[in-house]
Order: C-alpha cells, then structure tokens, then sequence
C-alpha cells in the first residue's frame, strides 16, 4: 500500500548555520522499525534533491521513537544572510512529511496503519 509518512509521523525542524534539522517521530511504537526501515539517508537526500546541495546524516533515537536528519547546504549560508524566504528551515519538516512510502499490504495490516481495512 502507498503511505503518506504524515499518516504515520510528525516532524519539527529547525537550522545551525547551514544546515537544516529535521526529526521525525513516530506516532505509534510500533510504527518506528517501520520508520527506521525505510527513511534512510540516501533517501531522504533524493527526496529534497535540488533543495539541499549537500549530504544529510541521519541519526537513531529508538528510545523517543525518533530519527533525525541533518540536511547540509540547505540554508543557502544560514538565517542571517541568506535571502530564502524559509532561512530558518522551519517547513523542511513538512516537505518530508509529504514523502509516500511503499509498504507492504500484509505489514500494513499487522501494524494496522491508517487506511488499512480489516
């Protein structure tokens, strides 16, 4: 089933300098080896391809149920002198949020994610 990553997460991101943080949570326990699985940092780079203009490193909180991603050059030099409207980075976490994840049907039933019919 496609997944929309909003149905099963949240996200807040925010900058330092040049880069733009981003974390993830997952909205239910159970749903956070499905998180892990599936955002990497390889994708999660090819999903803001042409935003970023460098890697992105992505760290594991298992214990908040959490990734975190750093999204480098994506700030244009950083708040304080960079003419993006979004130099804070502030809507990153809602860009991500609207990736769409691939998983599949007989996973989405165990896990009784959203959309799933019993």
């Amino acid at each position: 089933m496609k997944l929309r990553l909003l149905d099963v997460a949240h996200a807040r991101s925010g900058d330092k300098g040049d880069t733009a943080n981003v974390g993830v949570i997952a909205l239910d326990p159970a749903w956070y080896p499905l998180l892990a699985r599936e955002l990497t940092a390889e994708r999660v780079a090819h999903h803001f391809e042409g935003m970023i203009t460098g890697p992105v490193e992505r760290f594991e909180l298992p214990n908040l149920r959490a990734l975190n991603f750093l999204l480098h050059g994506a700030l244009d030099g950083g708040g304080t002198i960079s003419l993006k409207t979004d130099a804070q980075g502030k809507v990153f976490s809602t860009a991500l949020l609207r990736m769409v994840l691939d998983v599949p049907d007989a996973e989405a039933k165990t896990l009784k994610l959203p959309g799933v019919r019993a």
